[in-house]
């Protein structure tokens, strides 16, 4: 062997490299190299964006200093003091809202007769409530457009009928994650509530609720994100300025001259979205620390027995 030749390495190293690569149950090989680079794609365009909401000046790609002109400050061009910007804003949160107070509900009801219905039609109808899930959104735009101005005329452009689209479109997610729950869940704690004396009423609302508390705030998170993301749905029904919420306001004034505004107003949106994510998860935790993910029913249970006529 010459000086310039490399040694091979060892069969038995050779081997342990082979063993280790071809191994589908080993240790994750790149799995953190991939996180980071996932991370840094998603989360660093989003940071520059929220980094020019705080320029001094009007430039959107080169940093002048920070100031909260764009959100407060400047008299007629920050968010605070447009009327179309604030306007949008408060149009998405309170489209949000609406969808939230009516879709959880509605969900977690299907949901439970979905998951409880032991008919011969109960197969096929849970295969026709996930439609909305497969269907593209800019068709049920199209089909929503068709409806309110051809058939359901009484119902006018603009709000009600974009709370409307919001509740359809965001209507499965809530019945996905409030059924994967159930299943997890089983009929037996209903069935011990209905041994126990309870209803059929009191089962689900003493036994089966408290346990769908996790599903049912994860819901509300999930339906108030798509709701304030939404944009073809809420384009397609607007009946004009008034009623453009963030996405459609951002999309139209993005492709004029835009500001530093928007930035603003986009990081407001995400920092509103996170907030209330967060609230709901610490009520949700703070609700299971005080009464325990299934000990407010054991002790409802135990009322029953007590209650005066039982």
């Amino acid at each position: 062997m010459t000086t310039l030749e490399a040694p091979l390495a060892p069969p038995r190293t050779r081997s342990r490299f082979r063993e280790w690569w071809a191994n589908p149950w080993g240790r994750p090989r790149f799995l953190l190299l991939f996180t980071v680079l996932y991370l840094a794609w998603s989360i660093v365009p989003i940071l520059i964006a929220i980094r020019f909401s705080f320029n001094e000046g009007r430039s959107r790609s080169t940093a002048q200093g920070w100031s909260l002109r764009w959100y407060y400050e400047d008299p007629d061009l920050s968010v605070w003091h447009d009327p179309d910007l604030r306007a949008a804003l408060f149009q998405s949160l309170r489209l949000a809202a609406i969808a939230v107070l009516v879709t959880v509900p509605l969900g977690v009801a299907l949901a439970i007769g979905l998951t409880r219905w032991r008919g011969r039609a109960a197969g096929a109808s849970r295969a026709v409530s996930l439609a909305t899930l497969v269907t593209p959104e800019i068709v049920m735009g199209t089909a929503f457009l068709l409806v309110f101005t051809h058939l359901l005329r009484f119902i006018e452009l603009g709000t009600a009928a974009q709370a409307i689209g919001h509740i359809t479109f965001s209507l499965v997610f809530v019945l996905i994650i409030v059924r994967g729950r159930l299943l997890a869940i089983g009929p037996e704690y209903e069935e011990a509530a209905r041994d126990l004396g309870a209803s059929a009423l009191q089962a689900v609302r003493l036994a089966l609720l408290p346990m769908l508390v996790p599903a049912i705030v994860a819901s509300a998170i999930v339906v108030f994100a798509i709701s304030m993301d939404d944009f073809v749905i809420t384009q397609f029904l607007s009946s004009g300025t008034s009623t453009d919420t963030v996405p459609v306001r951002i999309y139209s004034t993005g492709r004029t001259a835009p500001t530093p505004a928007l930035n603003a107003l986009a990081t407001l949106t995400l920092a509103i979205t996170i907030v209330i994510a967060l609230v709901l998860f610490l009520v949700w935790r703070a609700v299971r620390a005080t009464r325990g993910q299934t000990g407010s029913a054991v002790e409802d249970f135990a009322a029953l027995e007590t209650e005066p006529g039982r």
